[in-house]
């Protein structure tokens, strides 16, 4: 919808424009505010989103709207948010009793077991490229760490590309049976 698309809708009936740009923008206006606050609860995305809206019809209410609103409506709709998380942030009660009801629905989002599992598995599989020895442990760790391709290995090596590719293969053949050898199978990985 195009400002003056909407100032002719506006022209004729308010609550009609008004409806027309809610539907027509109100994807958008989520998305922004959803990536902005989400880690406050859906009704304090949902009354940002509100005042959004508000703003954006009290801006445009007096006829004026020229050109694509797409842009117009991001940049209060981003400052908005920037209001509604300062907002939010400051009313935040961060202290709570563990015997209250709600506690146990508050965590942290991350999962200790399995973050020692994935740990434990890196030092593992780093033991395991060591001892692939020098170049296949350097070849290994230039490719599937820093994602570098074969032609850049070589050049790093002082080698042919053909020859850090079969390299690759061989030293990746022993990791998985070095691997395996600890109890490790490849969809571990």
């Amino acid at each position: 919808m195009t400002g003056a698309e909407y100032n002719s809708l506006l022209q004729k009936t308010s609550g009609k424009a008004h409806e027309m740009l809610f539907d027509e923008y109100y994807s958008y206006v989520r998305a922004i505010a959803f990536n902005r606050l989400h880690f406050f609860t859906n009704e304090d995305i949902e009354e940002c989103i509100s005042d959004i809206f508000a703003e954006v019809f009290f801006s445009l209410n007096d006829g004026n709207a020229t050109g694509e609103l797409k842009g117009y409506i991001g940049t209060i709709a981003k400052r908005k948010c920037i209001d509604c998380y300062r907002r939010l942030s400051r009313n935040a009660d961060s202290s709570f009793s563990i015997d209250e009801e709600n506690a146990p629905e508050i965590s942290s989002g991350e999962d200790p077991a399995a973050e020692s599992e994935r740990s434990e598995l890196r030092r593992i599989l780093m033991e395991c490229i060591k001892e692939l020895g020098t170049p296949d442990s350097i070849i290994m760790i230039q490719k599937f760490y820093y994602n570098k391709n074969s032609q850049q290995i070589s050049r790093l090596l002082s080698m042919k590309p053909s020859a850090v590719r079969m390299r690759c293969k061989r030293a990746a053949d022993k990791l998985k049976e070095a691997l395996a050898v600890r109890g490790i199978k490849e969809d571990a990985l």
